[in-house]
């Protein structure tokens, strides 16, 4: 199989898949070494950056999928009817901050960071996938544990989370640091 081959045969399962494919799945579909399967995505990953295309390839641990340029967002808001309820309250977004930051994490320590319930930001951030429980701590009562998704790692434009920024980036990150959340902080 010559290397044109392979790299149409990626944009197929790309295009086709939606979600984030390994290069491990590609190289047994396509019957290739895993080796061929990242030379072609290195050379892909360049020409869809290099030619500004209306679409970019996105790399999330390990995985690709196809994303649309940030440069044609109004006109994909427009096919679409985005609505302004799809984005995260400040509520979600302050969970999904300390679970970024803090995981693995259980619902009593965010609970604790926050100083109120956050039942309900939790399960919505587990239901646009933001989100996930990732097992369950061995102690009494056996709390499940949560931390992020590949699905948040894309929406923020991150390949792992170790891209997310420090936290001594932010005003007031000492708040955070230091668990110091009083109304004068």
């Amino acid at each position: 199989m010559t290397k044109e081959e392979i790299k149409s045969a990626i944009e197929s399962l790309l295009f086709v898949f939606g979600e984030p494919l390994s290069a491990k799945k590609m190289a047994n579909i396509i019957e290739v070494t895993l080796e061929e399967i990242k030379d072609v995505m290195s050379e892909l990953l360049v020409e869809y950056t290099e030619e500004k295309k209306g679409i970019f390839i996105v790399e999330v641990n390990n995985s690709y999928q196809f994303a649309t340029s940030k440069d044609n967002f109004e006109y994909v808001q427009r096919l679409c009817k985005y609505s302004h309820s799809k984005g995260l309250s400040k509520v979600s977004a302050e969970v999904l901050a300390i679970i970024a930051y803090k995981q693995p994490i259980t619902k009593y320590e965010i609970d604790q960071i926050r100083g109120v319930k956050s039942d309900k930001p939790l399960q919505q951030l587990i239901d646009r996938e933001l989100v996930t429980i990732k097992g369950r701590l061995e102690q009494i009562g056996r709390p499940m544990i949560y931390g992020t998704t590949d699905m948040f790692l894309k929406a923020f434009g991150f390949k792992t989370i170790k891209e997310l920024p420090s936290i001594e980036e932010f005003i007031g990150a000492d708040v955070f640091i230091n668990g110091d959340f009083n109304e004068s902080a």
